[in-house]
Protein backbone atom coordinates (compact mmCIF):
# COMPACT_ATOMS: atom_id res chain seq x y z
CA UNK A 1 0.00 0.00 0.00
CA UNK A 2 0.94 3.72 -0.86
CA UNK A 3 0.60 5.43 2.58
CA UNK A 4 2.87 8.51 1.43
CA UNK A 5 0.30 9.38 -1.16
CA UNK A 6 -1.87 11.78 -0.78
CA UNK A 7 -5.55 12.35 -1.48
CA UNK A 8 -5.13 15.02 -3.96
CA UNK A 9 -1.85 12.62 -6.01
CA UNK A 10 -4.60 9.38 -5.46
CA UNK A 11 -7.04 11.40 -7.12
CA UNK A 12 -4.69 12.85 -10.06
CA UNK A 13 -4.10 9.21 -10.79
CA UNK A 14 -7.09 7.84 -10.65
CA UNK A 15 -8.65 9.91 -12.88
CA UNK A 16 -5.30 9.84 -15.38
CA UNK A 17 -6.20 5.99 -15.66
CA UNK A 18 -10.49 7.34 -16.24
CA UNK A 19 -9.20 9.06 -19.32
CA UNK A 20 -6.21 6.81 -20.12
CA UNK A 21 -9.93 4.13 -20.44
CA UNK A 22 -11.62 6.65 -22.50
CA UNK A 23 -9.19 6.77 -24.69
CA UNK A 24 -9.28 3.06 -25.55
CA UNK A 25 -12.79 4.21 -26.89
CA UNK A 26 -13.10 4.41 -31.05
CA UNK A 27 -12.76 8.10 -31.52
CA UNK A 28 -15.38 8.03 -34.24
CA UNK A 29 -17.91 6.89 -31.86
CA UNK A 30 -17.35 9.30 -28.68
CA UNK A 31 -19.43 12.24 -28.56
CA UNK A 32 -18.56 13.54 -25.19
CA UNK A 33 -16.54 12.73 -22.22
CA UNK A 34 -17.44 14.08 -19.22
CA UNK A 35 -15.47 13.42 -15.95
CA UNK A 36 -16.61 14.47 -12.70
CA UNK A 37 -14.63 16.93 -10.90
CA UNK A 38 -15.28 15.61 -7.39
CA UNK A 39 -15.24 11.89 -5.99
CA UNK A 40 -15.44 11.12 -2.15
CA UNK A 41 -13.25 8.51 -0.04
CA UNK A 42 -14.34 4.95 1.38
CA UNK A 43 -12.14 2.85 3.97
CA UNK A 44 -9.97 0.60 2.36
CA UNK A 45 -9.02 -0.65 5.95
CA UNK A 46 -9.11 1.22 9.31
CA UNK A 47 -6.54 3.43 8.48
CA UNK A 48 -6.94 4.12 5.04
CA UNK A 49 -8.99 5.33 2.33
CA UNK A 50 -9.01 5.57 -1.87
CA UNK A 51 -10.72 8.22 -3.43
CA UNK A 52 -13.49 7.11 -5.71
CA UNK A 53 -15.06 9.11 -8.74
CA UNK A 54 -16.54 8.80 -12.54
CA UNK A 55 -15.77 9.47 -16.08
CA UNK A 56 -18.89 9.09 -18.11
CA UNK A 57 -18.56 9.04 -21.92
CA UNK A 58 -21.17 9.35 -24.51
CA UNK A 59 -21.17 7.61 -27.62
CA UNK A 60 -22.64 8.02 -31.23
CA UNK A 61 -26.53 6.17 -31.33
CA UNK A 62 -26.66 3.05 -32.28
CA UNK A 63 -22.81 2.04 -31.10
CA UNK A 64 -22.68 -1.51 -29.98
CA UNK A 65 -21.03 -0.92 -26.56
CA UNK A 66 -20.27 -4.31 -25.74
CA UNK A 67 -17.57 -4.94 -28.02
CA UNK A 68 -15.63 -1.78 -26.86
CA UNK A 69 -15.61 -2.98 -23.41
CA UNK A 70 -14.31 -6.57 -24.38
CA UNK A 71 -11.84 -5.04 -26.22
CA UNK A 72 -10.99 -2.69 -23.01
CA UNK A 73 -10.67 -5.84 -21.24
CA UNK A 74 -8.21 -7.18 -23.63
CA UNK A 75 -6.11 -4.90 -23.98
CA UNK A 76 -5.33 -5.06 -19.81
CA UNK A 77 -4.98 -8.91 -19.94
CA UNK A 78 -1.15 -8.44 -18.85
CA UNK A 79 0.95 -6.01 -17.30
CA UNK A 80 0.25 -3.70 -14.37
CA UNK A 81 -3.20 -4.94 -14.16
CA UNK A 82 -5.63 -7.83 -13.79
CA UNK A 83 -9.06 -8.06 -15.00
CA UNK A 84 -12.12 -10.05 -14.43
CA UNK A 85 -15.66 -9.86 -15.96
CA UNK A 86 -19.34 -10.27 -15.18
CA UNK A 87 -22.88 -9.93 -16.27
CA UNK A 88 -24.49 -6.73 -14.13
CA UNK A 89 -27.81 -6.40 -12.89
CA UNK A 90 -29.32 -6.05 -16.16
CA UNK A 91 -27.74 -8.26 -18.35
CA UNK A 92 -24.67 -5.75 -19.66
CA UNK A 93 -21.00 -7.22 -19.86
CA UNK A 94 -18.42 -5.13 -17.37
CA UNK A 95 -15.22 -5.59 -16.37
CA UNK A 96 -13.39 -4.37 -14.07
CA UNK A 97 -9.17 -3.83 -14.36
CA UNK A 98 -7.47 -4.41 -10.88
CA UNK A 99 -3.92 -3.31 -10.04
CA UNK A 100 -1.45 -6.34 -9.50
CA UNK A 101 0.08 -4.59 -6.91
CA UNK A 102 -3.18 -4.24 -5.05
CA UNK A 103 -3.53 -1.40 -2.72
CA UNK A 104 -7.19 -1.18 -3.41
CA UNK A 105 -6.86 0.76 -7.06
CA UNK A 106 -9.14 -0.47 -9.56
CA UNK A 107 -11.81 0.36 -12.36
CA UNK A 108 -15.39 -0.89 -13.34
CA UNK A 109 -16.06 -0.11 -17.41
CA UNK A 110 -19.48 -1.17 -18.42
CA UNK A 111 -22.53 0.40 -20.43
CA UNK A 112 -23.90 3.23 -18.63
CA UNK A 113 -27.12 3.47 -17.01
CA UNK A 114 -28.54 5.93 -20.23
CA UNK A 115 -28.77 4.67 -23.59
CA UNK A 116 -25.43 5.51 -25.30
CA UNK A 117 -23.26 5.65 -22.80
CA UNK A 118 -20.22 3.82 -20.86
CA UNK A 119 -19.55 4.34 -17.74
CA UNK A 120 -16.07 4.47 -15.86
CA UNK A 121 -15.70 4.48 -12.03
CA UNK A 122 -12.71 4.40 -10.22
CA UNK A 123 -10.96 3.43 -6.82
CA UNK A 124 -7.41 5.52 -6.09
CA UNK A 125 -4.25 3.42 -4.46
CA UNK A 126 -5.39 3.14 -0.30
CA UNK A 127 -3.44 6.38 1.30
CA UNK A 128 -3.52 7.99 4.88
CA UNK A 129 -5.44 10.67 5.29
CA UNK A 130 -3.72 13.32 7.60
CA UNK A 131 -4.66 13.66 11.27
CA UNK A 132 -7.59 16.20 11.37
CA UNK A 133 -9.08 15.26 7.56
CA UNK A 134 -13.20 14.08 8.13
CA UNK A 135 -13.23 11.24 4.89
CA UNK A 136 -16.78 12.41 4.10
CA UNK A 137 -18.27 14.71 1.78
CA UNK A 138 -16.81 15.72 -1.94
CA UNK A 139 -12.99 15.49 -2.47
Amino acid sequence: MKAELTWQEAKTQAQAMELELAALIPKDAVISIDQKKKGMLLSCNKTQHNWNGSTTITVAEGTNIEPIVKDIEAHYQSGLFGVRNRLDIRGSYEVQIIARSGGGENYIVAEGLAPNQIDIDSGSPCFTLPEGIYPGGDF
